[in-house]
């Protein structure tokens, strides 16, 4: 017999709770194999629960109403406290996010504020709104590469995926046509997402994204004492997942609360020169941005 399993009995038997990785956290071995028990899949969702539970609140509140209107007994039956909650009450303990009050609304910071958790996005509700309606369905197999990188401390790089030898010595030059000098770049750094191998999917993929580039850049801003001004976009016409993720307005990042320069991909200024020619005005507009 497998001595993981003895060794497992063991300790259940000696009522000792016994606990166990099922996903592989990122650059972790593999767990060594052996007779796991399966886990008993759940009935139901945690947004399904959540659902049941307001509608029996309901019903409970209805029936509260019920027993105090003037037609019934003059003594009520006594409804617990725990039953008489309102829905929204619910809503609030459960930690809804339509029930958030103006107050904690306005606390969230900025992207490379000094908190070490960093907020999801402040968006206006109409916005909030129409996105949750439009959000694809692919979101649920939402996996991406992003590479980033900082100009002097000043300006975010970001890419799809990490640049090659060629690719990055064509954005050196690009970043001294911007500043003029040779640019002080920053070691490149690569997020992956998900961050869990075969991990469970979340109720809402595309904000659980958003959030995690979110706190990926910050942190690296947090530890390396960057002051970010603005983001330089080399990545060509956003599309899916990026467009979704970075969410961009009118040049501006609902997701990174930051102006953003979009800019061709480096592997299609790698091959073609008259993209490169095109290029150049827009390089020589943000010279002054960069000087002033």
């Amino acid at each position: 017999m497998n001595a993981e399993v003895i060794r497992r009995q063991y300790l259940d038997a000696m009522g000792i709770s016994i606990w166990a990785s099922r996903y592989q956290l990122p650059y972790a071995l593999e767990t060594p194999a052996c007779d796991w028990e399966d886990s008993k899949p759940e009935s139901s969702t945690p947004s399904q629960r959540l659902h049941a539970l307001l509608d029996d609140a309901q019903q409970v509140e209805a029936k509260r109403q019920l027993l105090h209107s003037p037609e019934t007994s003059e003594t009520p039956l006594p409804v617990p406290a725990s039953e008489s909650s309102s829905p929204q009450a619910l809503r609030s303990l459960l930690g809804d996010k339509t029930t958030q009050t103006p107050a904690s609304k306005a606390s969230k910071a900025s992207l490379f504020s000094s908190s070490d958790l960093p907020p999801s996005p402040s968006l206006p509700e109409e916005s909030r709104t129409s996105e949750a309606a439009t959000e694809p369905v692919r979101c649920e197999s939402l996996t991406f590469t992003l590479s980033c990188c900082c100009m002097e401390g000043r300006w975010l790089v970001l890419l799809p995926d990490p640049p090659g030898s060629l690719e990055k010595r064509l954005l050196d030059n690009m970043l001294y046509v911007i500043s003029g000098k040779k640019p002080v770049l920053s070691d490149i750094l690569t997020f992956h997402w998900p961050p869990l191998v075969n991990g469970p999917v979340p109720d809402s993929p595309l904000e659980e994204a958003r959030e995690g580039v979110h706190a990926f850049l910050s942190g690296a801003a947090r530890r390396n004492n960057w002051q970010i001004e603005r983001v330089l976009w080399w990545g060509g016409v956003l599309e899916f997942p990026f467009d979704a993720l970075l969410n961009i307005h009118d040049g501006h990042s609902q997701t990174l609360d930051m102006p953003v320069w979009s800019g061709e991909a480096l592997p299609t200024l790698c091959r073609e020169v008259d993209a490169k020619r095109a290029l150049l005005p827009a390089l020589l507009d943000l010279c002054p941005v960069w000087g002033g």
